[in-house]
């Protein structure tokens, strides 16, 4: 079987959609942090829309890899021509399959670190996107400052430093471009993080001051960092994902992505030197993104959380499976209805009771595939930013809190690392050695999981919350989390 790559684009079926422009004559005006399968199913399928629309020439992207995880996307990037194919999965079983051309370059930072700096600081680069994940903005999780005692951080703060992070990379261009009399790159964070935007503009500018506080000063004034919303579900890809992308495109292929056909991207219009035209690719531009942005976080984020650890408990190991079961799915139902919808604005143009109704459609997709085990990963970077303020809101009003106080119960009873069958869970989380052991005292001290300040502040001192916990948690220990649902939904 051939490879994919810019000479045999012309043995695709005619079935699969391709670049139909001539990547030859674009210009990357977007340089990306974070190359994996969200980004490569939102940001990149958008700019290939335009491009395969005419628009947006000066609007491709030059993808960055800074992990050492990176060059395996380094290596398939190279053999491939930065082509990768998109495999969009719907529910009645259907697939549609792009190729994606829109990176046409990419970056793996510690083999020249110098030319991601030139390409920073290059006039054709406007626009630096991130998907760095939430744990990549390295602040604190209690105070919400930026963490200086990071080792890798803390290298990049000494002067002379070759950079190795994001914040040395992008702040370092920065300073280039000023020094050179060019204007500075938007920063647009596409990660889920609460006002992701004003998160990015506090960190880089931390950095920024700390480093040199005239470049600081410069930073927070005339960089601009819009906040933004991004909204597809996409798994991670399975060996029998690989195979798929072969079979419909007659190509072989290191990593093509999959994803769900939804696809939702709000983003506040404040740019510095302009942007694509991105509204031509379905994408909504906004004054303020905050009513999407929290719809999205306590609505699909936080009941992911509520699916993940009660679902892989009682046994599933896909979001689809746990869907399929009737007590989970009116759980987490309820879940949105009666505790995180009440902590939302309105939001215009969206009708939430539709939303509502298109989530669980969503979830259910069987041919999506999404595992447990990804949603249930990085919990201690998720919970406290997509769970915890619903509970604080409600706490504020009198407002309900048993449903939310069920969902950390279960993501304690998860974090011991051992399901109810006594095999072993792989609890994956930058946390990890702190919570396991913690967790595997609940059952003498079963506050003990929330008694940590970091991730839950004065919660386990409220009465409201620690009681509803404590219910769901000791349910757990003694008829297991099923049934643990099972009561909680009948009103027990």
């Amino acid at each position: 079987m051939p490879d994919l790559s810019q000479a045999t684009l012309s043995l695709l079926p005619a079935s699969v959609g391709r670049p139909t422009y001539n990547r030859s004559e674009l210009t990357s005006g977007i340089v990306h942090f974070g190359v994996g399968g969200f980004h490569r199913a939102h940001q990149a399928m958008a700019i290939d829309r335009l491009l395969n629309a005419g628009l947006a020439k000066e609007w491709a992207i030059c993808g960055v890899g800074l992990l050492p995880g990176d060059r395996r996307m380094a290596d398939a990037f190279e053999d491939q021509d930065c082509l990768f194919t998109l495999v969009e999965k719907n529910a009645d079983g259907t697939t549609k399959a792009t190729v994606i051309g829109s990176i046409i370059d990419y970056i793996f930072a510690p083999d020249d670190p110098e030319l991601l700096l030139q390409k920073l600081a290059s006039p054709d680069t406007r626009l630096v996107t991130l998907t760095i994940t939430e744990g990549g903005y390295n602040f604190d999780r209690v105070t919400g400052e930026f963490d200086f005692a990071n080792p890798a951080v803390a290298a990049d703060l000494v002067p002379g430093a070759v950079p190795t992070t994001a914040f040395g990379y992008i702040v370092e261009g920065l300073r280039r471009r000023k020094e050179l009399g060019i204007e500075p790159f938007t920063v647009l964070s596409c990660d889920n993080i609460p006002s992701n935007g004003h998160m990015a503009h506090q960190v880089f500018t931390a950095f920024a001051q700390r480093k040199d506080p005239e470049l600081g000063e410069f930073v927070a004034n005339h960089v601009k960092f819009p906040n933004s919303m991004v909204d597809r579900i996409t798994p991670v890809t399975a060996p029998a994902d690989v195979e798929l992308a072969k079979s419909l495109t007659g190509l072989d292929e290191a990593w093509p992505v999959v994803s769900e056909p939804f696809f939702q991207w709000v983003i506040e219009d404040s740019f510095t030197l302009g942007r694509p035209p991105l509204e031509e690719a379905d994408v909504q531009f906004t004054a303020d993104v905050l009513p999407y942005e929290l719809m999205k976080l306590r609505l699909l984020n936080a009941s992911h959380q509520g699916m993940c650890y009660f679902g892989y408990l009682s046994g599933y190991r896909f979001a689809h499976e746990a869907m399929a079961d009737a007590v989970l799915s009116r759980f987490l139902r309820r879940y949105m209805d009666e505790e995180g919808t009440p902590t939302l604005p309105p939001v215009p143009g969206v009708d939430l009771e539709n939303y509502k109704d298109v989530l669980i459609e969503r979830f259910s997709n069987p041919h999506v595939k999404d595992t447990l085990a990804r949603l249930c990963a990085e919990s201690s970077d998720r919970i406290p930013k997509w769970l915890i303020p619903v509970v604080r809101e409600q706490l504020a009003v009198g407002g309900q809190v048993k449903l939310s106080a069920a969902i950390v119960a279960s993501w304690a009873r998860y974090a011991e690392g051992v399901d109810e069958e006594g095999q072993a869970i792989e609890v994956v989380d930058p946390l990890k050695d702190e919570l396991v052991p913690i967790a595997k005292t609940q059952r003498q001290n079963p506050l003990a999981f929330i008694e940590n300040q970091n991730l839950f502040g004065d919660l386990a001192k409220n009465e409201i919350f620690a009681s509803a916990y404590l219910e769901a948690l000791t349910s757990m220990f003694d008829v297991g989390a099923h049934q643990t649902l099972v009561n909680i939904t009948n009103g027990k």
